[in-house]
């Protein structure tokens, strides 16, 4: 009996203005008409490779063991290797080999074989330099659900040659932390590398409220549970469902354009609230 054909989480920073997430689609349809694609996100920012790879990670607790994640956020396309990699437990996942897929691998146990697609059999000719995507990426993924064996895609690579990335940790100190901005939603609430242990381990999860402090901004949050919490134009910190620490104000205000129109990577301090 031929096993059903597996699932495709698809992630990327295309967007879809354009037709690539479509066609995508389209290409995986052609060669595993009976695999679901589920369209996990392609709102990450533009070419932001910490914040496809901090997604990606986060939502592995609820993607199918058995599906194939097909992560795409490829600032040089056509420069890093394409690669598909078995995890030590099982997992299948495809992507560029620029870190993007790392922190999914660590937090499964690292990777016990890894491929480099080139194949002629799985790509798409002739490549186009700068849609990998449509011609190498999305067809090794559909190959793959479909049943075919890793080493079907390509050569065989040494999985300690895999591009490493870490999510920065924050400095903590008594009575201040020290991170970063990981990604920022439409409503503009200002995702922090922080999780509630560290606010713990630097004494600010006992204060009243936290001054939250940018090179350009700043605002005195409250811990609340919901956005509901907040009144318009207050501001609040709340442990968002993925576990970080989430800076958001009322409706109708913006916490990134109160910080200064924050954005990825750029510095936040975290202390006790002045009076």
């Amino acid at each position: 009996m031929t096993a059903a054909p597996r699932a495709i989480v698809f992630l990327s920073d295309f967007g879809y203005r354009n037709e690539w997430v479509g066609i995508c689609h389209a290409v995986i349809c052609g060669i595993s008409p009976s695999s679901p694609i589920v369209d996990l996100s392609h709102g990450v920012s533009p070419l932001d490779v910490r914040g496809g790879a901090v997604l990606l990670v986060d939502s592995l607790p609820y993607v199918p063991a058995d599906a194939i994640l097909l992560a795409i956020v490829d600032p040089s396309v056509g420069r890093d290797r394409d690669v598909a990699i078995e995890s030590n437990d099982g997992r299948l996942l495809v992507g560029p080999d620029n870190g993007l897929l790392w922190p999914a691998l660590s937090s499964l146990g690292g990777a016990s074989r890894a491929v480099e697609i080139t194949s002629p059999d799985v790509v798409l000719t002739p490549i186009s330099p700068s849609f990998h995507a449509r011609d190498v990426l999305a067809p090794a993924a559909a190959r793959l659900a479909a049943g075919a064996d890793l080493e079907s895609l390509g050569p065989g690579l040494d999985p300690a040659t895999l591009a490493e990335y870490s999510i920065p940790e924050p400095t903590v100190e008594q009575g201040k932390i020290e991170c970063e901005v990981l990604d920022l939603n439409r409503f503009g609430n200002v995702l922090l590398n922080v999780r509630k242990t560290q606010l713990a381990a630097a004494g600010l999860d006992e204060a009243g409220a936290i001054q939250v402090d940018s090179t350009s901004g700043s605002g005195r949050a409250r811990f609340v549970s919901t956005y509901a919490d907040v009144e318009a134009g207050n501001w609040g910190v709340i442990v968002d469902p993925r576990e970080w620490l989430l800076v958001i104000r009322g409706n109708p205000a913006n916490a990134a354009e109160g910080l200064g129109g924050v954005a990825p990577g750029d510095p936040i301090w975290l202390t006790a609230a002045r009076d």
